[in-house]
């Protein structure tokens, strides 16, 4: 099969297409043809061995896909066989025509929704679904969405808009501005603005929440807009280290909810049509440098997916 293989720490560059083996599902595994893969920014961090884990060279990278089932290994039910699901893969083989999931992590993807979208939503839409729940934007509250143009923070302009929240998307280019206002942010600023916190000061005299997916300065400065026992939800650190809740915050945690759950919770919203993924960049394997380096400049509004 043709895979996307890193064999060296490194930039985008480092990311080739290559021949290899078949993958063959053991046990309780699955082996699914990927239609389409999800690209993340912390993939982009492992390529340049600075993320949150590191790979084990050489390597496939690419934890999420949507595709339809080929085969089952040993234990699993063999009805699974031709079903369209979406899965995590434990970090890699994503970026590949086949790819082997445990049977425990596939999530059947409903009727009527497509495979990008699908997999768009599973990593971001789970993610945001469970910021929202945990953080509970209530009706007429202001809140600040960072990074609101990506994955992640165009998916929570749109859960706290339907919550009843005032929302404000923080991003650093006009286009993911203008994408968070359509998606229903009354008002957006430019975090890369000196004068970007006086702004969302004035139009509000404070914030109830931040979904902070950002971290660094960007983050510090923005938990400084909450008022006394607002809600913090750090949940990134795309800009730097991650912000560290205060003393007048109220930090929000991870909600203690199973994963699949609230992938479900996702595709189900965006079944009833209530959640839109923004699909930025649709890109070929050959085209995974691309995809990383795009990603990494922050110029993709929205997700960006790999297609073999």
């Amino acid at each position: 099969m043709r895979a996307v293989v890193l064999r060296q720490y490194g930039g985008p560059e480092a990311l080739r297409v290559e021949k290899v083996p078949d993958p063959v599902a053991g046990p309780g595994q699955v082996l699914v043809e990927v239609a389409v893969a999800g690209v993340t920014f912390v993939e982009t961090q492992v390529r340049a061995d600075r993320g949150p884990r590191r790979a084990e060279l050489p390597a496939i990278l690419g934890n999420g896909v949507a595709g339809t089932v080929l085969a089952v290994g040993e234990g699993v039910d063999e009805t699974l066989a031709g079903t369209r699901v979406v899965s995590t893969l434990n970090g890699y083989g994503g970026y590949a025509e086949l790819a082997v999931a445990s049977a425990g992590d596939l999530i059947p993807v409903p009727e009527g929704l497509s495979l990008e979208i699908a997999v768009a939503l599973l990593a971001d839409g789970r993610t945001a679904v469970g910021l929202a729940r945990a953080a509970a934007p209530r009706p007429g509250e202001w809140v600040l969405v960072e990074a609101a143009g990506g994955g992640v923070g165009s998916l929570l302009v749109q859960l706290a808009r339907a919550a009843g929240a005032r929302v404000i998307g923080a991003a650093s280019s006009a286009g993911k501005r203008e994408l968070a206002a359509s998606l229903g942010a009354e008002l957006t600023v430019d975090y890369t603005d000196p004068g970007w916190t006086d702004v969302v000061r004035a139009a509000t005299g404070g914030l109830d929440v931040v979904f902070d997916g950002v971290g660094g300065e960007i983050g510090a400065a923005a938990q400084e807009l909450l008022k006394d026992g607002g809600r913090l939800s750090a949940y990134g650190m795309a800009g730097g280290p991650m912000t560290t809740p205060g003393p007048r915050v109220t930090a929000v945690p991870w909600p203690q909810t199973d994963l699949r759950e609230l992938s479900r919770a996702a595709l189900a919203e965006a079944v009833a049509g209530r959640l839109r993924p923004t699909i930025g960049a649709v890109l070929p394997l050959e085209s995974a440098a691309e995809a990383h380096a795009a990603i990494e400049s922050r110029a993709v509004r929205g997700k960006t997916l790999l297609v073999p």
